[in-house]
């Protein structure tokens, strides 16, 4: 049992504090999952108390501990073709519409954020790979990003258990994962050098300016952990980052309409996504 003791007046600086490093904001009701994980640092690091901890996460010149602070308190629960009805209007509608304004030799440039461990922007580059017919005239470019430096490294090592793989049909399973003696799966390494993964705070406009001339972006299940001025502030970094006429996929029970009048919706026959306008 720990004797930490975390008040109420702390509880709300340490959320205060990460929400304008993250954007990310905790509600009361996560109180146990954010103090258990607060008590754990103080633990690993001998901080003794909070107020001690707090002190080492706001003046850490390298910020070491907030990075392990922030891997711990991200949420990371995704598994392969998750909601495949987007990638199907991927290859069938959305990619078919850019390219018809892309002169030859242009790249296609794909972002995933966040990466989570790895599935989603995998589950891109199999989808493109076996469903898009037009991939052998294209070079696509699949950049892959997330807050969380550990769920990266998992993520670049491509293994996975098998309710990752769950929902991947059998022909797929075996022509891009090997059956490992763990009963794990490993993805083969051509999908894994196809991917490139960078850690981004989706918060930082220091770090989010770098990210640019994209055709399609992903960032599903994410927003629904920002309050309203994070998911505002983060539409503006996602309008920025797109090309003209450039699209944008969120969950499904997220909606960019709530958020910004930037985009336009788009309704395909396989999802409604949002289109950043083009410029006349």
């Amino acid at each position: 049992m720990s004797d930490i003791d975390i008040s109420d007046e702390e509880f709300e600086k340490f959320r205060e504090f990460f929400y304008r490093k993250t954007g990310i904001q905790f509600e009361p009701t996560k109180r146990y999952f954010v103090d258990k994980r607060l008590e754990d640092r103080i633990f690993a690091t001998k901080s003794g108390d909070f107020r001690t901890y707090f002190m080492l996460l706001r003046f850490q010149a390298s910020g070491e501990e907030l990075q392990l602070l922030t891997n711990l308190m991200t949420v990371n629960e995704t598994y392969f073709f998750r909601e495949e009805y987007q990638f199907e209007c991927l290859v069938r509608s959305i990619l078919p519409e850019i390219v018809r304004h892309k002169a030859p030799g242009q790249t296609l440039r794909i972002w995933s954020i966040p990466s989570s461990s790895g599935e989603e922007p995998y589950s891109i580059a199999i989808y493109i790979s076996e469903f898009w017919p037009d991939i052998v005239k294209w070079d696509v470019e699949l950049l892959s990003s997330d807050i969380d430096t550990e769920i990266l490294r998992k993520a670049k090592r491509g293994k996975y258990g098998v309710r990752s793989v769950q929902n991947v049909p059998m022909h797929l399973l075996s022509r891009y994962f090997k059956r490992e003696a763990d009963g794990d799966y490993q993805i083969c390494d051509d999908l894994r050098t196809a991917v490139e993964f960078t850690r981004v705070n989706l918060n930082d406009a220091a770090e989010t300016r770098a990210y640019r001339g994209f055709d399609v972006i992903f960032c599903r299940n994410l927003l629904i952990y920002f309050d309203e001025l994070s998911r505002s502030k983060a539409a503006e970094v996602f309008f920025d980052a797109l090309n003209p006429g450039g699209f944008i996929c969120l969950g499904h029970s997220e909606s960019m309409s709530r958020i910004t009048s930037l985009f336009r919706v788009r309704k395909f026959p396989e999802a409604i996504v949002y289109q950043k306008p083009e410029t006349r």
